[in-house]
Order: structure tokens, then C-alpha cells, then sequence
């Protein structure tokens, strides 16, 4: 199978097998959707590493239909983030499925669309990090707002539901500005370049990006950040966020967070290459450093105050996007290798720890950290997988996000950014850190504060724990040595981002000693 035909079955795959469970009587074995729903997993997997992995290496592009569909190396990072995210959660959803059907939360009707749904969500997300249309694009994320809403809307509780209509509302709206915004990219790419019929497509306008009118694209750009911004979860559009996160599954948090903001970001990401193409660098990225830095302030401080876990972990991903903006803000090598970095790493932190409060609210009935004590000691499997998801979520040393952390302080230095500037996304970050360390010390290792009448221990099936110790392990594995092709893949990102070539990246101050030290060794081996 050639690389076009793989990249239209890994999009099409998971859309296939929405059908067939949609068509499947709700009647039927629950065997037979998990089978379905365990195969639209694997093959996404399977897909996703199948398409990154060789355009990491090679450094060259993968197209379908062309020119509908489109894969380099930026594109290929997050077609690796959906595949291997996705396929950690789908396993992990089997087995909280189990759960929430032994608890009487889901009947057979739930059953069916929560699996159907699931493969739909991947289906989006796929989309809008392969299609090179801009319409579509807007289409796939806001068709991800409809598919999620769906799975949040499932235990079709009051506060559920209430959570689903706030969530379809504000991003239904919040994705008009992306709409908006991309129509006047759109037709003033049909005026200008030299194909209008191109002019729907990035790779059509991209080339001829100096032609279109300064004016109209930082107003196309300020309507794109603010549109998809919505569902990157920044600040101020973060309002659907923690209802939205706090009552939904904690494998759809998962995906809510550590996915499909990712997938938002990396359409701000190629907006924002088109930006500075047209205009220059400076508009986009200032805009872009407020909005981090506004996002990065206020959630360090929401997030401290929470004590429900979930809106916890909500606000923590606002700061985290924050954390992205910044970087793409600050710029230059270090900067964009920094965020994209975050964004892999980040993925992988959010979905185990939202993961991980399933576990929780199974031993202890509650979201409430007031509540929560001695998890060591009720379920200790996944106390030391807090620990670790936690932890790497503070951005603790050896985990990944240290490494991503640590060079947005790098990149801001190496661009002479403010001191100022620095200690207050410091200071701010600092606030964030105490807060999720503080669930840690508080909940993991804390003294019970009463003897629950159910003295079993109660730690979640092994359908759940395997998934969420695999990315665990990542987390670590990532911290310790992150593989060359990886770190090779987002070099080569970088150099799309910034239209450079991959040599001249590293000349660019302390860039060869942060960043691309593996990749250069492996060569020189």
C-alpha cells in the first residue's frame, strides 16, 4: 500500500466503522462494538506511525487527492499525537465503559453511541490535522465540538447536559470567528494569486501569501485566533471549559485536552505561518504572546482555588495553552521547537491524569479533593500513577515536560524577551505548580481523614491501568531520551514553521545545545 492510499485509509477507517456500529442494533453483544470500536484504535495507530514516522525520517511530504490532503512533517507530529492518544484512551474507554455499565450509569443505548462516537471524534480530529482546504479545516474542528458534545451529553445527567448546551453554544460561536476569519483569507486569495481555484487550499496560497492585503489578513488572523482559540481552550474563550471537562467522561477530557486543543493549535500554527508570510512576524506574534500570557496568569491562579479535580485539570489546560501561545509568541527556533514539544508532551500528561480521575471517583466516590485522602493507600497502582502524571504536569524533572518548560524560559532568553515579562509568566507558573503538587502531598500521601465504610480496596480493572501506565511510561521515556525520530520530526517542523532549512536551524543561538543534539549525533553515527 502506497503512502496515499495509507493516508486516505487512516482517515477514512475510523469514520467507516462509526457507520457500521450506527447501523448495529444497540441490542447487540457489547462484544461486537468493542471489537469494532478495538479496530478502528489499532488501525489508527497503526496509520498514524505508518505516516509519521517515515516523514520524520525522510523529511519529505505525503499527498492525497491531491491537493485535498496533505501531511508533513508538522502534520505528521499531530497525526502521531491523535494515533497514539487515541489508541491509549479507546483502550482505556473499554474498560471504563465496563465500569460505568456495572454502576448502572450506561445501558445498552449508551453503550453503542458512546463507541460510535468515539470512532467519529477520532474521525475529526484526523481530518483537521490532514486536510491542506482551509474550509475544511474550520468543517473537521467544529464537527469535533458536535461529536464530543455528544459523549459529554451521555450520562444525561442535569449538570451534564447543562455542561453539553454551554459547550455547543460557546464554541459553536466562538469557531464563527474561525469561520469568518478564514472566508476573508479565502477571497482575498481569489483575488490575488495567480490560480483562484487554488485559493481555497495552503499550499495554494502560501506561495503567493505576499499578495494578499495586509489589512485584511491581521484582521482574517485576530478572527482565526480568537475562532480557534475557542477550542484550544485560551484565555478569554476558555468560558465552556470547566463544565465541559468536569462532566465529561475522563477519556473524552482526554481527548478534549490533550487532543483536540492540539489540533486547534496547530491550525493557529499554519495561519500563523501564513501570517507572517504576508505581513511579517510581528503582528501574529504579538497577539499571540498576549493571549498566552493572559491565559498563562489567569488559569495558574483558577487552577489553585479548584477543588473539584477535574476543573482542575481544566484550568491547568488553559495554562498549558498558554504555555504553547507564549512559545509560538516568542518565536524563532527555540520558541517553535519549544511548542511543539508541549504540545506532544502536555497531550500525554493531560490524558493520564484526566484518566486517572476515573480512578479516583471509582475508589472514593467523589471528585472532591477537600475529600480525597490516603490514595496510597485505598488504590496504591494508581497513587503512583498520580504521582507521575502530576508531577510531569508541573513540569518536574525527568519527565517531558520539564524539557518543554524549561525551553520556553530558553527561548525567551535567546530572543531577549522583557525581564519582566519572564518573571511574571514565572511567578504565574510557580502559582500552578503548588497547586498540582499539592494534590500529590494532600490526596496521594494524606492522612485519611475518616475510615470509609468500604474498607476493600477499590483500584480500577486493568483494561484502564494498562493504557494509563503506558503513558506513564512515555512520560518518562520522553524525559530521559526522546526518541531521534521524534526529535528529528520536530526539527523538521520547525523548519516548515519558520521556512528555513533544517542546517540553518541549527545556527540559531543555543539551539544545536538545547535541541538538536540527538538528531545531529544520530547522523554523525
Amino acid at each position: 500500500m502506497d503512502t496515499s492510499t495509507m493516508l486516505l485509509a487512516l482517515v477514512v477507517c475510523p469514520l467507516a466503522l462509526s457507520a457500521i456500529m450506527a447501523i448495529v442494533p444497540k441490542t447487540a453483544s457489547r462484544g461486537v462494538f468493542e471489537l469494532c470500536h478495538a479496530v478502528s484504535a489499532v488501525v489508527v495507530l497503526a496509520g498514524s506511525l505508518a505516516i509519521a514516522l517515515p516523514v520524520f525520517t525522510d523529511g519529505g511530504e505525503i499527498w492525497a487527492l491531491d491537493p485535498w490532503f496533505h501531511v508533513d512533517a508538522l502534520g505528521a507530529l499531530f497525526v502521531l499525537i491523535i494515533g497514539v492518544i487515541g489508541f491509549c484512551i479507546a483502550v482505556y474507554s473499554i474498560g471504563l465503559v465496563r465500569q460505568l455499565v456495572a454502576d448502572g450509569t450506561y445501558g445498552p443505548s449508551q453503550v453503542k453511541q458512546y463507541y460510535a462516537f468515539y470512532s467519529l471524534f477520532l474521525f475529526t480530529m484526523l481530518l483537521a490535522a490532514t486536510t491542506n482546504n482551509i474550509i475544511i479545516m474550520w468543517a473537521a474542528i467544529e464537527a469535533t465540538t458536535l461529536a464530543s458534545a455528544l459523549l459529554v451529553a451521555l450520562k444525561n445527567t442535569r449538570h451534564a447536559l447543562e455542561a453539553t448546551w454551554k459547550y455547543i453554544m460557546v464554541c459553536t460561536a466562538g469557531v464563527a470567528f474561525g469561520l469568518f476569519g478564514t472566508l476573508l483569507i479565502y477571497a482575498n486569495a481569489a483575488d490575488v494569486i495567480s490560480n483562484p481555484h487554488m485559493a481555497a487550499f495552503l499550499s495554494g496560497i502560501l506561495p503567493e501569501a505576499d499578495k494578499l492585503d495586509p489589512a485584511i489578513v491581521r484582521l482574517a488572523f485576530a478572527f482565526i485566533v480568537i475562532g480557534f482559540g475557542t477550542k484550544a481552550e485560551v484565555f478569554p474563550m476558555h468560558t465552556w471549559m470547566p463544565d465541559t471537562l468536569s462532566q465529561a467522561p475522563g477519556s473524552i477530557s482526554a481527548l478534549l485536552s490533550g487532543v483536540v486543543l492540539k489540533c486547534s493549535m496547530l491550525i493557529i500554527i499554519r495561519f500563523d505561518m501564513l501570517a507572517s508570510h504576508a505581513i511579517g512576524s510581528d503582528f501574529p506574534s504579538l497577539l499571540l504572546l498576549v493571549i498566552g500570557v493572559l491565559s498563562i496568569v489567569f488559569s495558574s491562579f483558577a487552577l489553585f482555588a479548584q477543588t473539584d479535580i477535574k476543573r482542575k485539570l481544566a484550568y491547568s489546560s488553559c495554562e498549558n495553552a498558554g504555555v504553547i501561545m507564549l512559545c509560538l509568541g516568542i518565536g524563532g527556533p527555540l520558541g517553535i521547537a519549544a511548542a511543539l514539544l508541549h504540545s506532544m508532551f502536555h497531550g500525554l500528561a493531560k490524558s493520564l491524569c484526566f484518566c486517572l480521575t476515573e480512578n479516583v471517583e471509582h475508589a472514593f466516590g467523589t471528585r472532591d479533593l477537600t475529600q480525597i485522602r490516603g490514595i496510597v493507600e485505598r488504590a496504591p497502582i494508581t497513587a503512583a500513577l498520580m504521582v507521575i502524571g502530576f508531577l510531569a504536569l508541573a513540569g518536574f524533572p525527568p519527565f517531558a515536560m520539564f524539557i518543554s518548560e524549561f525551553g520556553t524560559f530558553v527561548a525567551a532568553f535567546a530572543a531577549g524577551s522583557p525581564w519582566w515579562l519572564v518573571v511574571i509568566v514565572a511567578l504565574a507558573l510557580t502559582v500552578a505548580i503548588s497547586g498540582l503538587t499539592r494534590v500529590v502531598i494532600s490526596s496521594v500521601f494524606g492522612k485519611t481523614l475518616h475510615e470509609p465504610v468500604d474498607t476493600e480496596r477499590r483500584e480500577s480493572s486493568v483494561w484502564m491501568l494498562v493504557p494509563e501506565a503506558l503513558l506513564a511510561v512515555c512520560l518518562i521515556w520522553f524525559g530521559l531520551a526522546t526518541p531521534v525520530p521524534v526529535v528529528r520530526g520536530v526539527e523538521n517542523a520547525v523548519a516548515i514553521v519558520l521556512d528555513q532549512d533544517t542546517d540553518a536551524l541549527h545556527t540559531a543561538p543555543m539551539f544545536r545545545e538545547f535541541f538538536g543534539s540527538e538528531a545531529t549525533q544520530s547522523e554523525v553515527k
